[in-house]
């Protein structure tokens, strides 16, 4: 456990900005899941629009870093070809 006062306020730090990291992760995964649901229900017109509203979303935590960028660029692009053949 952490003895001197800073390693305390450094696990009170790291606690803080691993909570607010896993938020971060949680609402990119269920905008992700969103997409992939309106791509399941068939409505490229509400897949398009989830995915418009995603992209940003996702964008944003690669820069936090919480993502590799890499990562979410094949998934927007998975994504974005799993939408382009609902026609």
């Amino acid at each position: 456990m952490a003895n001197s006062a800073g390693s305390r306020k450094r696990a009170r730090q790291s606690e803080k900005r691993r909570q607010h990291n896993a938020s971060l992760r949680s609402m990119v995964r269920t905008y992700i899941k969103k997409v992939t649901a309106a791509i399941a229900g068939g409505d490229k017109a509400a897949a398009n629009e989830a995915f418009k509203i995603a992209q940003p979303i996702m964008d944003s935590a690669v820069t936090k870093g919480i993502f590799e960028k890499n990562k979410i660029a094949r998934s927007k692009s998975r994504m974005n070809t799993r939408i382009k053949a609902m026609a």
